[in-house]
């Protein structure tokens, strides 16, 4: 009898289809960012990122503690100093909002995974992500500052570092960094393929980052470009990455299946700013189903191969992935 092979009989209930679902999504697989402010008690919603806040150091900790609650094992932090100048200085401060930052939930959930971004561009009067002459970004001056930055996070005791400028040469900088100091255990993920990307809008006001001039496209990678994604990723891994990042994600999905496919570590992909707000925005609207398609988005980012996402939906879908059946 025609037809003999019927797909559909496996797609008849929900029951069924969680049985043979290929991919899993888990809070698990979370991690998420923090903006960490000055002051005391401040809790100030970004426009463009609705959910997401800027946060001095107490409410972060009270933040840090309902990511906990949820099963989400990770945040991401990123500072936004009091003081900025051209060499980042608050940066790599003993006493600056990261580090007060990691002490703070070290002490108050000593559990939770602290990761920490590692660059300058949150810390610079103008904006790169490092030292700026002739209105060019010095790649090799900036490994010092970055690794002064690591060095610090781990004396806090951040869990794991994060270099997200994309200078050449940075995780072997940072790695010999953190040795030296007798951090050999900190681990570092690396934004390894880091693409120019439009989808960083809302996060340059979340963090306060935008380049007074110019751009980032000299050392942040060319979008049309997926091979290179490759090379990127070998050159960090051979320098001592433990973990390497693809960003942004939903529009490169191709770049995280080939990464996953060519490395034997653990892939980690950037849900950023843009798509989440896009996603936000469209919601309010009511022309899309919000909740569904934020399911689908990381459901697709996992499947494409990332072992871990950094999202800004991770508590929103810890709570819909933690209800009883």
């Amino acid at each position: 009898m025609f037809p003999i092979h019927r797909p559909r009989r496996l797609r008849k209930n929900e029951t069924i289809r969680k049985m043979v679902r290929e991919t899993s999504v888990s809070p698990d697989n979370f991690i998420y960012p923090l903006f960490v402010t000055f002051g005391k008690d401040v809790k100030k919603e970004i426009s463009s990122m609705p959910g997401c806040f800027q946060e001095s150091v107490d409410e972060v900790v009270k933040n840090a503690k309902e990511v906990y609650s949820l099963s989400i094992p990770s945040v991401i932090l990123f500072g936004i100093p009091e003081h900025k100048d051209e060499i980042g200085s608050s940066a790599y401060g003993e006493h600056g909002v990261v580090q007060d930052a990691i002490k703070a939930i070290k002490d108050a959930v000593p559990e939770l995974y602290v990761i920490t971004d590692v660059c300058m561009c949150e810390y610079t009067s103008h904006g790169h992500c490092g030292v700026v002459k002739d209105e060019e970004v010095q790649n090799d001056p900036t490994l010092e500052l970055l690794s002064k930055e690591a060095v610090s996070h781990a004396k806090a005791g951040a869990d794991m570092v994060a270099p997200s400028d994309m200078m050449d040469g940075r995780v072997r900088a940072i790695r010999l960094a953190l040795d030296e100091e007798g951090f050999q255990e900190i681990s570092i993920m690396s934004y390894a393929a880091k693409y120019a990307s439009a989808f960083y809008g809302p996060f340059r006001e979340a963090a306060e980052s935008a380049p007074q001039s110019g751009d980032r496209r000299s050392y942040q990678m060319d979008p049309a470009n997926r091979r290179e994604a490759l090379r990127e990723v070998a050159f960090d891994i051979e320098e001592g990455a433990d973990i390497i990042m693809v960003k942004p994600a939903l529009a490169y999905l191709d770049v995280i299946s080939d990464v996953k496919d060519a490395f034997d570590v653990p892939v980690a992909a950037y849900n950023v700013s843009g798509e989440y707000s896009l996603v936000k925005a469209a919601g309010r609207l009511g022309w899309v189903d919000e909740e569904r398609v934020m399911m689908e988005i990381l459901t697709s980012i996992k499947r494409a191969g990332a072992d871990l996402i950094l999202t800004y939906f991770a508590k929103e879908a810890a709570r819909i992935l933690n209800k009883p059946r």
